[in-house]
């Protein structure tokens, strides 16, 4: 594992395509029980160099009911984004992760991951590449039957304060599939 994390972390792939250059952001231990798969980082996770830090992760941990320490301990929660770099901006928000880390890292990631338990799906990228045709007609539809696609995933939208119109327009997802969630990684985290 240590390898390939060392590998990942020097990639250079895309780098003609990334703004701010290349900084891979990836934790994974195969000891996890929990993987987030989320879009890429943003800029400020590209500056910190550490998953989620920013508010879209205060939001995540929030709903998935875990203290930041627990989030950051890459022996229960790995963090996999379908991007591992910055992609750049966009008209209305960070252009798509980047097509070449998928494929190219994700397959080795896992088969070196033997313990999960539960993977967290956040977001149209990462539910279009592991679900394929399965998922529904758009996010919300998809979120919407989150049951269909348990154990192995658990369907989100993207936790990001640009997606507050999305929340408060499904209050469903705070009643009924967040308390399922929470619910869903603390079976899943290893006893303390």
């Amino acid at each position: 594992m240590e390898q390939l994390l060392s590998q990942i972390r020097s990639c250079t792939h895309c780098k003609e395509h990334l703004p701010l250059g290349p900084r891979p952001i990836v934790v994974a231990n195969p000891k996890a029980r929990i993987l987030i798969i989320g879009h890429a980082p943003g800029t400020k996770v590209h500056q910190s160099g550490i998953p989620w830090d920013d508010q879209s992760g205060k939001q995540l941990r929030k709903w998935m009911g875990v203290t930041d320490e627990e989030f950051y301990d890459g022996t229960k929660i790995a963090q996999m984004p379908m991007g591992f770099c910055y992609p750049g901006k966009g008209k209305t928000g960070d252009l798509p992760p980047r097509p070449e880390c998928a494929p190219q890292w994700h397959a080795a990631l896992l088969e070196n991951m033997p313990n999960l338990k539960l993977t967290l799906l956040i977001g149209q990228y990462s539910q279009q590449y592991y679900l394929g045709n399965k998922r529904g007609k758009n996010l919300t539809e998809t979120v919407k039957n989150y049951k269909a696609y348990l154990p192995q995933y658990f369907v989100l939208p993207h936790p990001s304060p640009r997606n507050r119109f999305w929340l408060s327009n499904n209050p469903w997802f705070e009643e009924k599939v967040l308390p399922n969630l929470k619910a869903r990684v603390l079976e899943s985290l290893p006893l303390s």
